[in-house]
């Protein structure tokens, strides 16, 4: 018979389950501020192993390490640099991921082979409340296969990974709704690889320069410096493509995508704000308004789960359109551009920069 994963209440009996799985090298996923993570033992090399297992994950990819406090950082990392802790006091407990050197006891499948490891400290009270019961630094990437989109309620959990794992912690819907940002702080200038929940001005603001880049590997066999760095990632089974440009400009362009996919007979998704929705509402589409257009803190909230929804309708094709790159759009505009893999239509001007 096939194994059931558990559904677990957010009380003392739920996370005093939960934190017992863990200590016992077993899997359970729960609830952060950004999405839904999949946990397992940092410490334990076959819990860390189920977490790959499970999701599909290529070992070159790194897990992200989640502590309860600063004060478990030496646990897992080693010579932190100065700009940690001005980090950790300005942005955590909170959607940040910092890239620094790892600690010895660390198995090195956490980390992709590399001698960094990416840490955070959630600011969500049942991540945070799990992370004490249980006493260990927990690895927990998205709690999803692998490359697909991320989850963003216990239901989009166990609808893809029922039966993977033991149990999942039912915290409700996330409230930032995309991941981490990711900062990498063992470069001589720090660097942005993952925009997220902390925006870049907020970085720079803290910091002082910040580049924005994506380091890959330099050998072979050599892992990632973070998640979610490969061109496909967060992505549906329908083929999504990603529109960029001014407001006029991508509006004019769904409208004329749409009626030639029409035309052909296909059936069309659309995944754009509520004011193109309303543009758009004369078009026989499949549409999920995200939000009003200027509340990008809402329209992240919403997006994975519209993608879902959009995806499990199985129109022909998905389109989506751009949000510009000021504060938490430049994180939209990341994990669409690779939900498109490759799929990105560039208009003139450009939206942001």
């Amino acid at each position: 018979m096939r194994k059931l994963t558990r559904i677990l209440p957010v009380d003392a009996e739920g996370l005093a389950t939960a934190a017992a799985l863990l200590r016992a090298g077993w899997l359970v996923a729960f609830p952060t501020e950004t999405v839904y993570g999949l946990g397992g033992s940092a410490l334990d090399e076959a819990a860390v192993a189920r977490i790959f297992a499970a999701k599909g994950r290529p070992a070159e990819d790194p897990l992200i390490v989640h502590l309860a406090d600063v004060a478990e950082l030496p646990r897992v990392t080693a010579g932190l640099p100065v700009a940690a802790m001005l980090l950790a006091e300005a942005f955590w407990p909170g959607p940040l991921t910092l890239i620094v050197p790892r600690g010895p006891d660390l198995p090195l499948a956490v980390t992709a082979g590399r001698p960094t490891v990416a840490v955070r400290i959630p600011a969500h009270p049942v991540a945070r409340a799990l992370l004490r019961e249980a006493g260990l630094p927990i690895a927990a990437p998205s709690a999803n296969r692998f490359g697909y989109t991320s989850p963003t309620t216990a239901a989009h959990v166990l609808a893809d990974l029922d039966g993977r794992i033991e149990a999942i912690l039912d915290g409700g819907p996330t409230t930032i709704g995309v991941e981490s940002t990711v900062l990498d702080l063992t470069t001589p200038i720090p660097t942005l690889l993952r925009p997220g929940g902390v925006s870049l001005e907020a970085l720079r603001d803290r910091l002082g320069p910040v580049l924005v880049g994506q380091r890959q590997p330099t050998g072979v066999g050599t892992g990632l410096a973070s998640p979610g760095l490969l061109e496909r990632h967060y992505a549906p089974v329908t083929p999504l493509w990603f529109v960029r440009g001014s407001p006029a400009a991508m509006q004019s362009w769904l409208r004329e995508r749409v009626c030639a996919e029409l035309a052909l007979g296909h059936r069309v998704g659309l995944l754009v704000p509520d004011e193109d929705a309303a543009a758009l509402a004369d078009l026989e589409v499949d549409c999920e308004p995200l939000g009003p257009a200027g509340d990008v803190s809402q329209i992240a909230r919403n997006l994975y789960a519209a993608l879902r929804a959009l995806d499990q309708r199985q129109p022909t094709l998905i389109l989506a359109r751009d949000l510009g790159a000021l504060g938490l759009a430049l994180a939209i505009r990341d994990r669409l551009t690779r939900a498109a893999a490759g799929r990105v239509v560039e208009l003139e001007p450009m939206l942001g920069t």
